[in-house]
């Protein structure tokens, strides 16, 4: 067994259910829409890594890990847009889906509560990344398969790199609360959903 394939075993083993078949024909429907939410999705990513380098400036291991996963979601998102420019998509800004906000309401308002929840929220969003890129890559063609494949490497550090700074923050395991926010994305990911994109849930036929 590789060390991806390992990689991404354990990101099955820890999300709640797999990307339901629906949401990937969702996906193979709607390829123009699909890099232009991904695009967004590696913004937002960068811009969370950020946030929580200026919030949390006494936190050495963040600040290191954060930065480095500022820079490659940055990189991934310039990469997008290269894709997207080479097949004359155009990059637009598009309504954010329910999937973040949903996670996010569980987030508890005050330190170190807030951190560690912030933190739980980034690892189920890089591993469900993870496991989308995965699940789409088989059927895509090569240039964007080739792509999503070389991306599994990052998000599995980078959901890794979530989860040990969670822990970092609340003194010890997180496993209850992780449950928590994992029932809740169960319920984002498996129910159907209004508008197509990267984390939505299947939009019914």
């Amino acid at each position: 067994m590789t060390d991806l394939t390992a990689a991404i075993e354990e990101i099955h083993g820890f999300l709640p259910c797999a990307t339901p078949r629906q949401w990937i024909d969702n996906a193979l429907a709607n390829p123009d829409l699909m890099l232009i939410d991904h695009a967004h999705c590696e913004k937002k990513a960068a811009s969370t890594a950020l946030s929580l380098m200026y919030r949390y400036v006494d936190n050495t291991d963040l600040l290191n890990k954060m930065s480095r996963l500022a820079r490659e979601e940055l990189r991934h998102f310039e990469q997008v847009l290269a894709i997207m420019k080479k097949r004359g998509i155009a990059y637009g800004h598009l309504s954010p889906a329910r999937y973040a906000a949903g996670l996010r309401e569980l987030v508890r308002s005050e330190d170190p509560g807030r951190l560690v929840d912030v933190l739980i929220v980034g690892a189920i969003i890089e591993a469900r990344s993870c496991e989308r890129f995965a699940a789409l890559a088989p059927h895509l063609d090569d240039t964007l398969a080739d792509f999503y494949n070389g991306l599994l490497k990052s998000e599995a550090r980078h959901y890794r790199d979530y989860l040990k700074l969670a822990e970092q923050a609340n003194g010890g395991p997180v496993d209850e609360r992780v449950g928590e926010f994992l029932a809740i994305e169960k319920r984002l990911i498996e129910e159907p959903d209004e508008e197509f994109r990267f984390h939505s849930g299947p939009i019914p036929n």
